[in-house]
Order: structure tokens, then C-alpha cells, then sequence
């Protein structure tokens, strides 16, 4: 055992209560980078709670949200169990093989076994319930069901493990939270009742100013085995930084995985430090007469809706400007942004919100703000999602208003991977014609960004949720499903930049086929 694991059962099982003899800590959340040995650990602390802690008819549970998961856990008490002769001699295996399930020590009628929030079973009481990954749990539901089990248990002990998670909406944010305050003392009891003298944590992480991409000394600080058991091994953490570089998600998942930075998504699209060195000081009036091309990402209540010019350069040398516009319904603007958890009212009086009387967009709001645009601007083509374009040009028409050149541009794979690879390439500095991920394997130099933003809340928001998806060729696609919060303005600058070169192709207000031309 090491050092730091040393640590962790010393504190846990050498605190106790001097009234009853009890454990001191009650809820342990310990938070490691992959490869550390934390589920080993844990494994071993069950096994543990089964044989050698006195407790009569002891129930552990190796727990996650579905049960593949709670089984990688369950599966090193096997391997345990497998290889101590003195562990087989008291202990009884259900199921065979890799399909063990259960272990069981009659002596006191106990057992180990996994549970998972899918298997729909209620009223677990747990001694001990250790609990997996607690970054992939969507909702606190497994916690909460193991910890009201613990009532009737004389010294239970949830354990949680976890590698950094994505984004701050989940249960593992808020135990992280709460486990640095705890660490740090800057939570004291009377804040919590006596939780604080009950929860132990353990957090392994980085400084604000460490930066592992480019810095190995840093790297024990997240890998507290690494420099005593090579765990998860230098070679293999070198891999991973060198494949990180230039290439922005990957770069989040090893900052998130091997050396546990919390990052806004899963497996983002783009890291922070791309879209802050892509940012400039601008406004729409610096470039009154110059040639635009558009984004255009309609929608109706739920949804904002958005539209992207990106400006083209005339100077040898100068970058593509982005400049983002986004609307919300008016109504219920406040519940909007008590669910979503970004400030709207506050966008709005600062005026990178707009909004529309009533529940709904209303488009024709939209349509007039687009032609007042041609004013200042020549916006040549407007690439758009199908979805509620033809009440757009219905409107316009109803108005006797003569839209500019529309474009229908498709949000499958074909369309959008390579508007996605442009728009990464120049905010990057890369070479536009390869593709961000090509040119960051082949070490591209990275210049002065070729497009960039001047910080739109709204659109850096929305760039910091898209999580890409990718088909089997490796073409990408952004997916409102899988995002972490809206990407509206995030997709109607990727079909801005799509678009921008194409109004050779017609220069008559109508709808054109993006494939065909």
C-alpha cells in the first residue's frame, strides 16, 4: 500500500469517537487522476468492511449508476479474493467466472456485492457502500440511496471515488466543492452541523498557475502514485500530453483525466486558452462597408436564436471577424436563467442579450434586426438550419422584405465537419486549408489566429458547451443532445464560416443546395 492510500485507511480507521468507540468519518470522498489505484483501494477497504470491521450481518455495496460500471470496482475484490488463500477459506463466491456477483462471510451473515441505480432495488442498508466514478453520476440519486440505508448502521461509511469531472451542474461538483473546504478548514461545524468532523476528503490536484501540457514537475501533485509506483506510468502520461497539443479536445480530456482539471464539458471543443488567444477588442461600426457572410440558427420558446456575421479581412495579413448576436423571449427570462445558470438579465442590460415581447421569438424581430445590419454591412450570404426557415421567408414576404441570399446549410457530418475544422484552424492560427486535428499531428507552426471574436458572452458560453461527435470516418458535428448547456451561437458561427467564400456561387435572394454548390 502507499503512501497516500496509507493515509487514507489510517485516517479513516484510526479516528474514533472516544464516547462509543465508533468511527470518527462517515463519508470519505477521495479524488485522484485515472490510473492511481483508487478503486483498488476501495475494493480492499470492502473487503475489509466485510470480514475484520465487527459489524453483524454487514452489507457492502460496490455502487455506480449502472451496473457495468459498479462491476469495475467489484471485480478487484474478485481478483483479491482470487489470489489470498487465507480470503478463500472464509469466503464464499456466487456466480462463476467473470460473472462472479456476490462474495459472502457466513460467519457473520454478510456480503459484498455490486448495485447499480438501474437495478431498481430498495432499501440496501449499507456498513460500507463504495461508490465509483462519481463524475459520471447525472444525479445524486445513488448517493442518496445508499446514505439513507446507513440510519440503522452503527458506523457506516460511504467512500466515493472519482476522477475531475465536467461542468458544475452535477453531484460530484458539489462534493468537490465542499471536500477543498473541508481540506482547507474554511468550512467550520456550525456552518453544517458536525458534518465537517464526519467527512473526509482527499483531493489530489494541481495549483491555479500549473500547467501539465508543459510541465512535468507538476504532474505528481494529481498522480499521488506516480512517483512511488510509476501509476498510471510516465510513458504512458507522455502519450497522452504529446497527443494533446494543438489539439483542443483532446487537450481537455487529458487535463481532466491524467491530471485532474475540471473542465466546463466531457470532451469539449475547444479549451479555454484557444478561444482566449482568438479574442479581440472590436465593434460591428469599425467596419462599416466591408463584405459579410452570416449564421443563422432560428428557433421558437426553449432555444436562443442566434445570427453570426463573419466579416471578411482587406488587409494583407488581418484575421475574419466574428461578431454574434443572440434573442430570448422576454417572458420568463428570470426562470430561464435560474435553470440554465448563466446571467441573461445581466447579458441583457449590458446588451449581448436581445430579447422579444411574448414566449415566443419573434421573428419578425429577427428579420428586421438582419436587414438593419445591411446598413452598416454587405452581408453577401446567410447560411441557415432548415428548421423554421420557411416562416422566416414567409414573414419577410408577408413584409415585403427582401432577405439576402439564403443558404440551407445541413447539420449532419457532411456539412459540418469541415465548416467546424475552418473555423477551429484560424482560431488556432493554422493553416485554413488543413484541418485543426491534421495540422496540430503534423506540429503546423501556430501563427496570429486567422478568425477571431471579440468576446461575446453569449458565444463564448455557448463554444465552452459544444461537446463534438464523431462518425466513423472521424467527420464531426456538434450535437444538442450531448451538449452541456446551449450551443446556438456556437453553431451559427460555424455556418458563418462554412458559408463565407461561397457568394460567387449566386448573387440572387434565393435558396441554394450547400451540397451542390
Amino acid at each position: 500500500m502507499l503512501a497516500w492510500q496509507q493515509f487514507i485507511v489510517g485516517s479513516l480507521h484510526g479516528w474514533v469517537n472516544t464516547t462509543d468507540d465508533t468511527r470518527r468519518f462517515r463519508v470519505a470522498y477521495i479524488e485522484t487522476a485515472k490510473g492511481s489505484g483508487k478503486s483498488p483501494l476501495a475494493a480492499g477497504l470492502g473487503i475489509y468492511a466485510l470480514v475484520a470491521d465487527g459489524e453483524a450481518r454487514a452489507e457492502v455495496y460496490a455502487a455506480a449508476t449502472k451496473k457495468d460500471q459498479a462491476m469495475v470496482l467489484f471485480r478487484d475484490a474478485i481478483a483479491m479474493y482470487d489470489h489470498s488463500p487465507a480470503l478463500q477459506r472464509r469466503l464464499t463466491t456466487s456466480g462463476t467466472g467473470v460473472s462472479r456477483w456476490n462474495l459472502a462471510y457466513h460467519a457473520t451473515a454478510s456480503f459484498f456485492r455490486p448495485i447499480s441505480a438501474d437495478d431498481g432495488q430498495s432499501g440496501p442498508r449499507p456498513h460500507h457502500a463504495l461508490l465509483d466514478e462519481i463524475h459520471e453520476h447525472k444525479t445524486d440519486a445513488v448517493v442518496e440511496m445508499m446514505r439513507a440505508g446507513t440510519k440503522s448502521r452503527r458506523q457506516a461509511l460511504i467512500f466515493m471515488i472519482t476522477n475531475a469531472g465536467a461542468g458544475r451542474s452535477g453531484p460530484c461538483w458539489n462534493y468537490h466543492d465542499y471536500a477543498c473546504k473541508v481540506a482547507a478548514g474554511t468550512v467550520n461545524s456550525g456552518e453544517r452541523g458536525d458534518l465537517t468532523d464526519t467527512f473526509f476528503s482527499y483531493v489530489a490536484s494541481l495549483d491555479d498557475d500549473d500547467d501539465p501540457i508543459h510541465d512535468e514537475t507538476c504532474w505528481p501533485k494529481a498522480n499521488p502514485s506516480l512517483q512511488h509506483a510509476n501509476l498510471p506510468g510516465l510513458k504512458y502520461l507522455r502519450e497522452q500530453v504529446a497527443e494533446a497539443r494543438g489539439m483542443p479536445s483532446k487537450e481537455s480530456l487529458v487535463r481532466r483525466l491524467n491530471f485532474c482539471q475540471w473542465t466546463d464539458a466531457a470532451n469539449p471543443w475547444l479549451t479555454p486558452d484557444v478561444w482566449k488567444r482568438a479574442q479581440r477588442d472590436y465593434t460591428l461600426d469599425q467596419f462599416r462597408g466591408r463584405r459579410a457572410y452570416a449564421g443563422l440558427d432560428l428557433s421558437s420558446t426553449t432555444d436562443l436564436t442566434a445570427l453570426v456575421l463573419n466579416i471578411e479581412p482587406i488587409d494583407p495579413g488581418e484575421p475574419w471577424h466574428l461578431i454574434a448576436f443572440a434573442w430570448l423571449p422576454e417572458e420568463d427570462l428570470a426562470a430561464r436563467e435560474e435553470r440554465d445558470r448563466v446571467p441573461y438579465t445581466a447579458w441583457k442590460r449590458a446588451g449581448h442579450l436581445l430579447t422579444t415581447p411574448g414566449r415566443a421569438i419573434s421573428k419578425l424581430h429577427v428579420i428586421k434586426h438582419l436587414i438593419g445590419l445591411m446598413d452598416i454591412v454587405e452581408i453577401l450570404l446567410v447560411a441557415y438550419d432548415r428548421w423554421r426557415i420557411k416562416d422566416f421567408q414567409e414573414l419577410a414576404r408577408d413584409n415585403d422584405i427582401t432577405l439576402p441570399p439564403l443558404l440551407d446549410f445541413g447539420q449532419g457530418y457532411k456539412s459540418m465537419s469541415p465548416a467546424i475544422e475552418k473555423l477551429e484552424a484560424g482560431l488556432m492560427g493554422l493553416d485554413l486549408d488543413n484541418d485543426a486535428e491534421t495540422a496540430a499531428t503534423e506540429q503546423s507552426v501556430a501563427h496570429e489566429p486567422a478568425i477571431v471574436h471579440n468576446g461575446h458572452p453569449l458565444l463564448t458560453w455557448c463554444a465552452s458547451n459544444v461537446v463534438p461527435v464523431k462518425d466513423p470516418t472521424g467527420a464531426r458535428k456538434f450535437d444538442k443532445e450531448r451538449a452541456i448547456g446551449r450551443i446556438d451561437v456556437a453553431i451559427a458561427a460555424v455556418m458563418a464560416v462554412g458559408c463565407s467564400g461561397k457568394a460567387e456561387v449566386t448573387l440572387v435572394p434565393r435558396i441554394i443546395d450547400l451540397e451542390a454548390a
